[in-house]
C-alpha cells in the first residue's frame, strides 16, 4: 500500500494544483518511481489511498496495466490519516503482512529482501536521525523501542514498514495516526521489530527536502 491522500500543506502552493505524490523527479512522478521500485521486487498489486486532488492520481496512474502492477484505489470522502486510511483499504489487503510505504519517499532501500518479511505484529524501517526533532526510537537488537528521554533516541522511521493486518482488527476507519496512535502501543510491549537502513533517503514534504531531492537527482 501508498499512502498518497494527503495535502502536501507544507509544499502549496505547488500542492495547490499538483497532488504530492505526482510531483516530478529526473522527470518522473515520484509514485511512479514507488511504482516501479515495488514492481522490481516482485509486488504486483498496489493499494493506493487518495484524496486531495484524487483524479489527478487516478487519472494518471489508471488500473497500473503500464507499469506492470495492478492499482486498487481507496477514495478517502475525508482525510483518514495514516491508521484510518490503511483501516479503510483493509478489505483489499488480505490477510498476510503488506507492506506499506508513504508517497512521499524517495529512496534506493532494497525492498525485494521485505517483500517475504513476516511479522505478527509490525517491522519497520527506520533511518538514522538527521534532524534533532525527529528523535523518535532506538533499537535493542531487532527490537524497536521509545524513551521518554528523546536524547536515548538516534533513529526516525523512513515511512517504509511491513505490517500484519490483524493489528487494525479492532480499529474504525477514523482519522488516526498509524505511529502515535496505534504502533507506540506495541512498541511498548516489545512486539514491533525494525531495521536500520543508511542509504539514499529523503521524504519530499517540505520545499527544503525537495529542492535537495532534485539538485542532488539532476547534477
Amino acid at each position: 500500500m501508498i499512502l498518497a491522500a494527503g495535502p502536501g500543506t507544507r509544499l502549496r502552493p505547488l500542492t495547490d494544483t499538483t497532488p504530492k505524490p505526482l510531483i516530478e523527479v529526473r522527470g518522473t512522478p515520484l509514485i511512479v518511481h514507488q511504482i516501479g521500485w515495488l514492481r522490481t521486487a516482485g509486488i504486483q498489486e498496489i493499494v493506493i489511498n487518495v484524496h486531495h486532488l484524487a483524479d489527478q492520481l487516478i487519472n494518471h496512474l489508471g488500473n497500473g496495466s503500464r507499469f506492470g502492477v495492478r492499482i486498487t484505489f481507496m477514495r478517502e470522502s475525508e482525510l483518514l490519516n495514516t491508521g484510518g486510511g490503511i483501516v479503510n483499504a483493509l478489505p483489499h489487503l488480505g490477510q498476510r503482512p503488506f507492506l506499506l510505504m508513504n508517497g512521499d519517499v524517495w529512496t534506493n532501500f532494497p525492498f525485494t529482501h521485505l517483500v517475504r518479511h513476516q511479522t505478527n505484529q509490525g517491522h519497520l524501517v527506520l533511518t538514522p536521525v538527521r534532524n534533532e526533532s525527529n528523535r523518535d526510537f532506538a533499537l535493542d537488537g531487532d527490537i524497536v523501542q521509545r524513551f521518554d528521554d528523546l536524547a536515548c533516541h538516534d533513529l526516525t522511521y523512513s515511512g517504509i514498514a511491513v505490517l500484519h493486518p490483524s493489528i487494525f482488527r479492532a480499529r474504525e476507519a477514523i482519522p488516526f495516526s498509524l505511529t502515535r496512535d496505534l504502533l507506540f502501543a506495541f512498541i511498548h510491549q516489545r512486539k514491533v521489530t525494525g531495521e536500520v537502513f543508511d542509504g539514499d533517503w529523503l521524504d519530499i514534504g517540505s520545499p527544503d527536502n525537495l529542492s535537495k531531492l532534485r539538485d542532488s537527482t539532476e547534477s
